[in-house]
């Protein structure tokens, strides 16, 4: 890398921070640690990094209040590292607008694979339209949001992305599976029903009367945003 990418690391163990920064910079990244979750968010402000390592339990801010307040301003890359391994701390994790996760412990070098491969990724969206409009609905997902009847509605980091890449692809048909690699963008270890879940949500929330477009299930294979 000529220019390097900045990845910041936010985990209260030193040594974990000090294994993963020499594990980066010996790939080329330039890796700063920060210890605490509230400076964190003041590093993140200061020296906007390219993706953030980001551990769940943190002194000052936890994790999840650190990835709700980037989310807010950014949707830079975030990989959260969790002791607990549990499905709960995953899912919570994506829903508040992680890309991906890994379980302590870890292998350093599945995690520089892991930094490389979310990178990729977030590069390929960034080339993507980031705006899909149809008539009272505009989906924005460079800034993450939505309006519905031209009104503004709150939607989850997951649930606005199912809905953009489903607008982004009228009339096509996707499953279950489909939707988990494409929208959370790795192998997800839990229940395909989580998309289920997501949809119900989007439906509630985006109930209008509307003849032109709607979000639909397609009985024994998945689902499509239909437009007419």
């Amino acid at each position: 890398m000529t220019n390097k990418t900045k990845v910041l690391i936010v985990d209260d163990d030193i040594n974990i921070c000090e294994l993963i920064r020499l594990y980066l910079e010996k790939e080329g990244f330039e890796a700063y640690p920060v210890y605490n979750g509230i400076k964190a968010l003041d590093a993140f402000k200061e020296n906007t990094p390219s993706i953030v390592i980001l551990d769940i339990m943190l002194p000052g801010a936890d994790g999840w209040q650190v990835c709700r307040e980037i989310r807010k301003i950014s949707s830079i890359p975030i990989i959260m590292l969790t002791a607990k391994g549990e499905t709960f701390d995953k899912v919570l994790g994506l829903e508040l607008g992680a890309d991906d996760y890994m379980v302590k412990p870890f292998e350093p070098k599945e995690l520089v694979a892991r930094v490389k491969a979310v990178l990729r990724r977030y590069e390929h969206k960034e080339i993507d339209v980031q705006e899909v409009v149809y008539p009272n609905l505009v989906i924005n997902r460079t800034n993450y949001s939505a309006r519905v009847n031209g009104k503004e509605i709150e939607f989850t980091p997951k649930e606005l992305e199912l809905l953009f890449f489903l607008a982004s692809n009228p009339n096509k048909v996707f499953t279950r599976e489909q939707l988990l690699e494409q929208v959370w963008g790795f192998d997800f270890y839990g229940d395909s029903r989580t998309v289920d879940v997501h949809v119900k949500r989007l439906r509630e929330k985006m109930e209008i009367d509307n003849q032109i477009w709607q979000l639909k299930t397609v009985w024994g294979v998945g689902y499509k945003f239909e437009v007419k």
